[in-house]
């Protein structure tokens, strides 16, 4: 078995959807700080909770340049790789960052914590509101005439009056009502 991105990722979310503190909503590909990065997966609990995947042929060195953006976006990080790449993920993964390593069993992939995600002292608020898409950050803005400031302004203002872990969860509640959003939007049949 071939622990690429896609196998990995396929394994990750059936894992995530069977934890016994299972989050409210998972999402694949989420661009963050204003599309620098796109996250690999994002599962929402009360925050949300990145999980960067280097498969077997992935370089584990992306991270120092992904990192940044993760680092500056989330408050728990954990790295997904496997054991040929779990040397390089321990030296160049911030000791704040959990790490599991994904395992080939037969036909079926499982999962190994290294170590534990911890609270990220990276996180930035203004980085982290860039996540959001304009129409949601404007539901944390109560200034008048702020529907006509650019991202930028916002996301600023944004930090200026939300503590860490209050901007994190607002970001995951935002991010949740995007999902939901996006699930009921069905095209109508032709």
């Amino acid at each position: 078995m071939v622990l690429n991105d896609a196998t990995i990722r396929e394994a990750l979310l059936s894992k995530l959807e069977r934890q016994k503190s299972r989050p409210r909503a998972v999402l694949q590909e989420l661009h963050v700080h204003n599309g620098k990065a796109i996250a690999d997966v994002v599962s929402l609990h009360s925050e949300a909770h990145c999980y960067e995947i280097k498969g077997a042929t992935d370089r584990v060195e992306r991270i120092a340049a992904q990192g940044v953006f993760y680092n500056a976006a989330f408050r728990r990080i954990t790295l997904v790789t496997t054991d040929c790449n779990l040397r390089r993920a321990l030296r160049l993964a911030p000791r704040f960052w959990g790490i599991m390593v994904a395992i080939g069993d037969g036909e079926a992939v499982r999962f190994r914590h290294v170590r534990a995600a911890k609270l990220n002292p990276n996180f930035e608020k203004q980085s982290a509101a860039m996540t959001l898409w304009k129409s949601e950050m404007l539901e944390l803005v109560s200034e008048a005439g702020a529907e006509r400031k650019p991202r930028r302004l916002l996301a600023q203002l944004i930090a200026e009056t939300r503590r860490d872990l209050e901007l994190s969860m607002s970001i995951c509640d935002l991010l949740l009502g995007r999902r939901r959003r996006a699930q009921n939007f069905a095209p109508s049949a032709m």
